[in-house]
Order: C-alpha cells, then sequence, then structure tokens
C-alpha cells in the first residue's frame, strides 16, 4: 500500500478539512493507495513524522537536514504551492526525496490580488474608508486618487504570475509593461508585449512595482536602499512573493520619508510579524498575513495537482514540476523506472 500523509494544517484540530476542496477525490479514486493527516503540526518536520510514508503533501512547515535521518521511504514531498524556501532542497536531494509544486495553479489568484491591490491603493481605498468612519467627509478632497490608465508596471519575476497579470491588465491602457529577469530572453518576453530592462532601469521608471520572484539566495534583499532610492515618488509597490526580497529596514525608511506613495504586501520577513511592526500604524500600506490571494478555486487548483503528483509518483512515474531536478537519475533507479 502507497501511504501518503498530509501536514496536520490541512485538517482541523476535531479532523475536519480546514478547505473546502483540496482534490482529495484524487487519492480516493486511486487503488493501492492510503491517506491520512499527519498527527500533529511542527516546524520543521520532524524524522518521526515522515518515516512511515511514501509521500507528503505539504503546506506550511519547513523541512531541514533533521527531518530526513533516519527516514528511507519517503520518495517525495508535494509542496501545496509554488514557493519552496520553506524547504532545504540539498537535504532532500541528499535523502533522494523529490519536491514538487504547484506551478501554474495560482497564478489567475495571485495576478487578480495584485491587480486588486493596484487598484486599492491608486485609489486610496482604505484612507477613503477611514474617512467616512472618523467622520472626516469634509476631507475628501485632499485624498485625490489616480487612474492606472497611461502608467507604467514593472514586474520583478516574469513567470506565470506576471504574465498572466499583464494579460489582466490590459484592459486598464496602461503602457507597455516592464520587467526584470534574468532567466528570460527578450524575444519571449516580446510575445507578452513586455520589455525587458535591468532592475535599476525598471525601479526607475515603473509607477507600480510588482514583486513576483522566489526568494532564494540570489533574491534575498534584491531591492534595498539604493534601489528603493531610484523610485518615482508616486510609485505603488506590490509583494506578493515572499518576505527578504525587499528589504524591509531600508522600505521603512522609504515609506517614512515619503519618497514612495505606497506599499502593499502578503508577507513579511519573519511571519506572523511582531505586534509592534511599524507597518501597521502607515495610512500609506495594505497588509493580508500571506494569503490574499487564497480562494477555494485556487485551493482547488493546487490541491488536484499535487494530488495528481502523489498519484504519479505511487504509479512509477516522474511526477510533474519537480524542483531538484539534478536528482532524477538517482531517483529513477530507486523506483526502477525509465522515462
Amino acid at each position: 500500500m502507497f501511504k501518503v500523509g498530509l501536514t496536520r494544517d490541512f485538517s482541523t484540530p476535531d479532523g475536519t478539512l480546514t478547505y473546502k476542496d483540496i482534490g482529495l477525490d484524487i487519492l480516493d479514486n486511486t487503488e493501492g493507495l492510503e491517506y491520512e493527516f499527519l498527527d500533529v503540526y511542527r516546524s520543521p518536520v520532524t524524522a518521526d513524522m515522515l518515516q512511515d510514508y511514501d509521500a507528503v503533501i505539504s503546506m506550511a512547515p519547513s523541512y531541514n537536514d533533521e527531518s530526513f535521518k533516519g527516514v528511507h521511504r519517503l520518495k517525495a514531498i508535494c509542496r501545496f504551492g509554488v514557493g519552496y524556501d520553506m524547504v532545504n532542497l540539498k537535504a532532500c536531494s541528499d535523502a533522494n526525496v523529490l519536491v514538487t509544486i504547484t506551478r501554474g495553479a495560482v497564478n489567475h489568484s495571485v495576478a487578480e490580488a495584485v491587480v486588486t491591490w493596484m487598484l486599492a491603493l491608486s485609489h486610496r481605498l482604505l484612507e477613503k474608508n477611514r474617512l467616512v468612519r472618523n467622520g472626516d467627509w469634509a476631507q475628501r478632497s485632499h485624498y485625490m486618487g489616480s487612474e492606472l490608465r497611461g502608467r507604467t508596471l514593472g514586474i520583478i519575476g516574469l513567470g506565470g504570475i506576471g504574465t498572466k497579470l499583464v494579460d489582466m491588465l490590459q484592459t486598464f491602457g496602461m503602457n507597455a509593461p516592464l520587467a526584470f529577469d534574468p532567466y528570460i530572453d527578450k524575444d519571449r518576453a516580446k510575445t507578452f508585449g513586455v520589455e525587458l530592462v535591468d532592475l535599476h532601469d525598471l525601479m526607475r521608471k515603473s509607477d507600480f512595482i510588482s514583486i513576483n520572484c522566489p526568494l532564494t539566495d540570489e533574491t534575498r534583499n534584491l531591492i534595498r536602499e539604493y534601489e528603493l532610492s531610484l523610485v518615482k515618488k508616486e510609485v505603488y509597490i506590490i509583494n506578493t512573493a515572499r518576505g527578504g526580497i525587499i528589504n524591509e529596514d531600508d522600505l521603512l525608511k522609504s515609506l517614512n520619508n515619503h519618497s514612495i506613495a505606497g506599499y502593499a504586501t502578503d508577507v513579511f520577513a519573519n511571519e506572523p510579524p511582531s505586534d509592534d511592526n511599524p507597518l501597521y500604524k502607515m495610512e500609506n500600506v495594505i497588509l493580508a498575513p500571506h494569503c490574499i490571494a487564497w480562494t477555494h478555486e485556487m485551493f482547488r487548483e493546487m490541491g488536484r495537482k499535487a494530488c495528481q503528483q502523489v498519484v504519479q509518483v505511487a504509479q512509477g512515474k516522474i511526477p510533474d514540476d519537480v524542483v531538484n531536478t539534478d536528482i532524477l537519475d538517482n531517483w529513477k533507479l530507486r523506483l526502477a523506472i525509465t522515462d
């Protein structure tokens, strides 16, 4: 029997599903496979939690070297999402465990969330809401907004989310978008109607900056004091990727100095952030607890992808969207399978 574990954050303490639909019918309809929720939630995940499973569908917890000590049965960790910075890839590869992500399943929802924030920031939605609630109706003339029309979007990371965002924004009459992505060539960018530029050009020319790249050693603190010094004072920055890509201390300085117009973020350098985080008190900042894009539709699509990847492994196939592809040859030998 191929045994699958789901991390405990998929289930409430009384054993009911936390989310409406995560594709479990795919597992239910697969012969020779059984699944259960891990008994406890622990991060990092410990080896005793993994040793009885062939595959794990994982949402939030992290994995480190100790997670795989003495674990021999596990073949794959199927990450529920597209980020994988919480998973120590080297530790997984050393243990011959594949890591997969649900590439593509989040594109629509995250792009839609970015558009929501662009409109909310530029039309000063929260500030106008407070005017009414605080009885400051007469102050409304001091809170003029701006349209997306004729503005320029700069995208950091032109992957699936970034390209979906470009597609969604076509109706708003914006200028041709800019993108910084060293892994995309100019010809491919042109097919999406996007001009590739270097990071500093993007910071200088954009009216909106959307951060959509993964957090890696290469992108950690990608945007710091110097990069923030290049932007227009009217710029809005939106981060739906990961905290740590933009240096929070340097960002706070820019917000305090009013050298950027506003900021919206779903992610923080430390999650959850401390109770005294200065971002809480800023009127031109919109915050969400790493769930701005969470929708029933997105969770259904992520779930179906993750469950299908588990079935592929159970059937002796290479699953879709493997991150640590460098171990595929050894992994295939382990399962005695071929392409």
